[in-house]
């Protein structure tokens, strides 16, 4: 399918990426987060590069727990509590002043959002998604942007899970019915491409990109 997208209205959505997730001992660690950060800092270059839209979710629950619902009946722990530094995002990886910020309190970050309203006054139609849980609030997203008629890009070196196996198994059921899983160095070129006409000689991947991924 991805041969088909056009990715001239993309956005990069960033999910979740916070201390609660992510840093070691953290409640619910995804602990292969760690080493996908320079891919992820490299995808949000080559968003920052080719003028794409990017937006960061950020889990958010009221002190009191009565937001949660039905996620700490599963066997989730606390996390992610308004005020804490478990809610802030990683230190290495953080908005920047153009950037977007939906909070949430769900899994998915169109339930209860205003991230639909967003993308529609960004005349968004393709959403590349990268962060945490793959097999959680990532492919929940996932699930709900196919349901809303977005076209779906995963990419895998900018995902992890909860656990390899599940991390795998997300990515699988993705690509089967959601979306596209698409490597970040295939994504490049596509966007550099799509995104600003290539003169002879132009190289198609940034090498400011390159750096990122290759000497990280």
């Amino acid at each position: 399918m991805e041969s088909n997208i056009d990715f001239s209205n993309a956005a990069i959505l960033i999910i979740d990426m916070q201390n609660d997730f992510v840093v070691q001992g953290a409640p619910i660690e995804c602990a292969a987060a760690r080493d996908a950060l320079p891919s992820m800092r490299a995808l949000v270059s080559m968003g920052r590069d080719n003028n794409i839209p990017i937006i960061f979710t950020q889990e958010v629950h009221r002190n009191d727990e009565v937001d949660f619902g039905l996620e700490l009946e599963y066997g989730e722990p606390i996390h992610c509590l308004e005020g804490s530094k478990g809610v802030d995002f990683i230190d290495t990886l953080r908005p920047g002043s153009d950037d977007y910020i939906i909070r949430k309190r769900r899994y998915s970050a169109f339930f209860a959002t205003d991230l639909e309203i967003l993308l529609k006054g960004l005349k968004v139609d393709v959403l590349i998604l990268a962060g945490v849980a793959t097999d959680v609030c990532v492919r929940a997203t996932a699930q709900d942007a196919h349901q809303l008629n977005y076209k779906v890009v995963v990419v895998p070196e900018c995902v992890a899970g909860t656990n390899p196996d599940r991390h795998l198994a997300a990515l699988e059921n993705i690509s089967y019915i959601f979306g596209s899983v698409v490597p970040l160095d295939s994504l490049g070129n596509r966007l550099c491409r799509q995104r600003s006409p290539l003169t002879p000689g132009t190289a198609r991947f940034p090498a400011s990109i390159k750096s990122q991924i290759f000497n990280s």
